[in-house]
């Protein structure tokens, strides 16, 4: 520790005397703990119930995710020791946090510092006034940070988890008396703008702002150079001015490039300007900024065009969070999404809903991929002028601290602002009113915005209620309008898409669009031979992304589409099948890639490629086609971009299909054990050639069989799908009518759950106590019985319930699907259900009922073991004494 210290003194001293502006990190060593209601910033903290922590930190990376409804939100604090070296009269030192939410205060020596509002923005609070005057002590650094819901900070309310902490790095920055301007919202006080750009010719103007925090007038020279990537002047001009003491002075520099090198997503050349203050050739200050050459724009009948030829904007949406860390992401993980993004042949990425680490631009800079960048007004505003307040300064800074980078192309200010009042009568005073209310909020980020930036364009993001947002006037404020839409999830056909986009067209000729949210949720353990509607299953989220992506690259006048999501994210007031997450991500939470993710490459790729889909279901199962036969034949997706793919099985040719929309579908009669698949297309080489081992476990159609003897049988009751387990190295059938020689349910009905006309089976609600959610979501309801026709032996028998009839009432949230439960049941109390269960005529589970466990959203599993006589095989009586019996899963393995 002494050592590190004494480090980071030699490291300060060595900036002081150097005079440019130094930035240290000072991530580590810190110490948290969570609020308690002691007001640390009045009672000096010890170490005592303190925790040590780096940063990134967060205190909601485990608590969001837990079966416990609601996480901490709340204050927590951090401390640190701070050793900073004497410098001269006049110099500058800051605290900066890149995010902290979503209140900070920061204390140094028992003092306020400084406080900032808002939680995805960078900001920096001066300190050199509260410093010890002897450079040896210690200075005390205090931060309270509190994620609390304030009803004067956005967002309010929104479909992803609001972890509290010091999510982002910190640094600590010194600044000699003359330097660039730190105190302009975080930002590095030089702003880069282009009002000319061609193929022939570039004009870049960099206006800088010089500070003189000295006690005297100081004579320097402004150099501002554009060098190219290979670090040669390219362009060079200079200024020499008198720095009157304590009044910033700003200027602006013009300079013209000859035959520039032009930033796109294809060649994302990048220029670099080197500003320097110097004085009598001592250089007092530094800084470089990334320029890139390029220009575009919007048309409402043709789309978008970068440096004068179209481009369709094709993309995904982000959230910052990843799995077991919450938001408390590395920089190196940030940067990867937008590599992954690019590996996709992504070239546009809609920064949601809020800005992000400062590494995620800096990233699309570098690999060419457009940005749309947000504040997070998400669903719903409050009617104060403190809230309109933090609106702007949020807008204000999030423009300032990502104005130099040349990905960004539109500044986006509202998401989905009026989803909360969905279904609601605003026809009244009050509901005029608060319309009026959000309206004038767009229009005033919109001016302000322009004012900010007039080189970039304006877009607002809407829920597809067409009607709505127009009667409210907002379609008539951003210069570019997105429009989230969902025909096909939330809405159950996909028709309905071609419908919204032909009537934005006709109503609105004027308006140039962009589909900024569509998806579906996807989780990988599921899956369909026949998907259909939230069955969560990638295949449906294929066929769900083949039909938009069509519809937006077909249409000229869609200038793009921005998936939601790129990963998995957080959202605890989730439930459904990954209880806490939404999951329409292209990639995991942890960054596995799903079928549509291989989907894409195959659409947009323009290198060639091919997939063999499905890559995470390598272990499969099914049922024998027939009782003398040894394989059973599925569906297997091949993604390319070429115009047919061969594969092939165990080296056999299964033929040659065409890919349709990038994917080629084939039958495949998998066998039991390790199943090889390979693809080809006409593509020579390795681009043209991709290989899976499937391990395939085949249930015999007759359970007797010799030629298969029988071993294991998992069944997902009332259920459509298969569920793979791969750790268990167990996958579960979808359920089946009994056949005689084979097994099946007998009697009951398929679960549906009330008020929803979404789930076409089983409840989307959160099963508690169990991380296989989808094997209790679903049910068979008023089972009379299950029968298996397997051979003589010893078997364990799991029998899984959970009461999805009678549920307690859930968070009223616009996200999940239940509308009863949002709402509150009528339903009949859960004590009137009560059953036995009997296996081949003897009593084995007396009472299932909610004495023993059966209780509303919990899971409860019960295994007993059961000897089968020569001939006889399995039959499970379900015995109801009150209300009917039901049956979530059952498990056989033969001993």
């Amino acid at each position: 520790m002494r050592y590190l210290l004494s480090l980071f003194l030699l490291l300060l001293t060595a900036a002081a005397v150097a005079q440019p502006t130094a930035r240290q990190s000072i991530n580590s060593n810190w110490l948290f703990r969570k609020g308690d209601g002691t007001d640390f910033s009045k009672s000096p903290p010890t170490a005592a119930g303190w925790e040590p922590v780096s940063l990134p930190h967060t205190w909601n990376a485990q608590d969001a995710f837990d079966d416990v409804p609601g996480y901490y939100r709340g204050a927590g604090w951090y401390q640190q020791t701070l050793f900073v070296p004497a410098g001269p009269a006049g110099r500058r030192v800051y605290l900066e946090f890149e995010g902290a939410n979503q209140v900070a205060e920061v204390y140094v020596n028992g003092q306020k510092a400084g406080e900032h509002r808002g939680g995805y923005t960078a900001f920096r609070v001066p300190i050199e006034q509260l410093l010890h005057p002897d450079a040896a002590a210690g200075n005390a650094v205090l931060v309270k940070v509190d994620n609390s819901y304030n009803a004067d900070i956005a967002p309010l309310t929104a479909d992803f988890t609001f972890y509290g902490g010091l999510y982002r790095e910190a640094s600590l920055l010194t600044a000699g008396p003359v330097h660039f301007d730190l105190d302009n919202y975080a930002s590095g006080g030089i702003f880069l703008t282009t009002p000319r750009v061609s193929a022939e010719a570039a004009e870049v103007v960099a206006k800088a702002t010089l500070v003189n925090d000295g006690r005297a007038p100081r004579r320097v020279v402004l150099t501002q150079q554009v060098l190219d990537s290979a670090g040669r002047v390219v362009a060079r001009q200079q200024s020499r001015l008198t720095l009157a003491a304590g009044t910033p002075q700003t200027v602006a520099q013009t300079f013209r490039l000859a035959r520039p090198r032009l930033w796109s997503p294809a060649r994302p050349y990048r220029y670099r300007v080197v500003s320097t203050i110097a004085e009598a050739n001592t250089v007092l200050d530094e800084a470089s900024n990334p320029l890139g050459l390029r220009w575009f724009r919007f048309d409402a009948a043709q789309g978008f065009f970068l440096n004068g030829q179209p481009l369709k904007l094709m993309g995904a949406s982000r959230h910052q969070d990843y799995a077991g860390l919450g938001n408390a992401v590395p920089k190196a993980l940030a940067v990867r999404d937008v590599e992954l993004l690019k590996e996709m042949g992504g070239n546009f990425l809609r920064i949601a809903h809020y800005p992000q680490d400062p590494a995620v631009l800096l990233a699309c800079d570098r690999l060419g991929v457009l940005v749309s960048e947000e504040i997070p007004v998400v669903n719903q505003i409050t009617e104060s002028e403190a809230f309109f307040q933090n609106c702007k300064t949020m807008q204000t800074e999030m423009i300032r601290q990502g104005f130099n980078h040349p990905c960004v192309i539109l500044w986006t200010y509202m998401n989905e602002v009026l989803l909360s009042i969905r279904g609601q009568d605003m026809s009244d005073t009050k509901g005029q009113a608060y319309l009026s209310s959000v309206a004038r909020l767009a229009q005033e980020l919109d001016d302000l915005t322009h004012r900010e930036d007039p080189g970039r364009q304006t877009m607002l993001a809407m829920h597809g209620d067409f009607k709505l947002y127009r009667k409210a006037g907002l379609t008539a404020i951003p210069q570019v309008i997105g429009w989230n839409l969902y025909q096909g999830w939330y809405s159950p056909d996909f028709e309905g898409l071609d419908k919204f986009l032909d009537t934005h067209r006709r109503e609105l000729p004027d308006k140039p669009l962009i589909i900024s949210e569509y998806g579906a949720d996807a989780d990988v353990r599921l899956h369909a031979q026949n998907p259909v509607r939230f069955d969560k299953t990638p295949e449906y989220a294929v066929r769900y992304h083949q039909y938009f992506s069509q519809a937006i690259l077909r249409r000229p006048f869609v200038a793009g589409g921005a998936i939601w999501n790129l990963a998995n994210f957080g959202s605890e007031g989730r439930q459904e099948a990954t209880p806490h997450v939404n999951a329409k991500g292209l990639l995991t939470f942890d960054r596995q890639p799903k079928a549509d993710y291989l989907f894409y490459q195959a659409r947009l790729l323009t290198r060639p490629f091919v997939r063999i889909g499905s890559r995470d279901w390598t272990l499969r199962s099914g049922v024998a086609a027939a009782a003398d036969s040894l394989f059973c034949a599925q569906t297997v997706e091949v993604y390319t971009n070429q115009p047919t793919a061969t594969l092939q099985l165990n080296g056999r040719p299964l033929g040659t299909h065409a890919a349709e929309n990038g994917v080629a579908r084939f039958r495949v009669p998998f066998t039991n054990g390790l199943n090889q698949l390979a693809a080809s297309t006409p593509a020579p080489g390795p681009a043209g050639h991709d290989e899976v081992d499937v391990q395939f476990q085949l249930v015999p159609l007759d359970l007797q069989s010799r030629a298969l003897p029988f071993q294991e049988l998992n069944v997902s009751m009332g259920d459509q799908r298969t569920f793979t387990d791969p750790p268990r190295q167990q996958v579960w059938l979808p359920e089946q009518a009994y056949r005689p020689g084979g097994w099946g349910y007998v009697g009951g009905r398929i679960f549906v759950q009330a008020n929803t006309s979404r789930v076409s089976y089983g409840s989307d609600r959160d099963i508690l106590g169990t991380a296989y959610d989808p094997i209790f979501e679903t049910q068979r309801i008023g089972i009379e019985q299950f029968k298996a026709d397997v051979p003589a032996g010893d078997y364990d028998v799991t029998l899984h319930f959970a009461e999805l009839q009678y549920l307690p009432t859930a968070e009223k949230l616009a996200y999940n699907l239940d509308k009863a439960a949002a709402a509150g049941t009528t339903a009949a109390a859960p004590s009137q259900r009560s059953f036995g269960v009997r296996a081949n005529g003897r009593l084995l589970l007396p009472d299932i009922s909610p004495a023993t466990g059966l209780l509303p959203q919990t899971a409860l599993s019960q295994t007993v073991r059961v000897t089968v006589a020569a001939g006889q095989g399995l039959t499970l009586d379900f015995v109801p004494h009150q209300g009917e019996a039901v049956l979530n899963g059952i498990q056989l393995r033969r001993r």
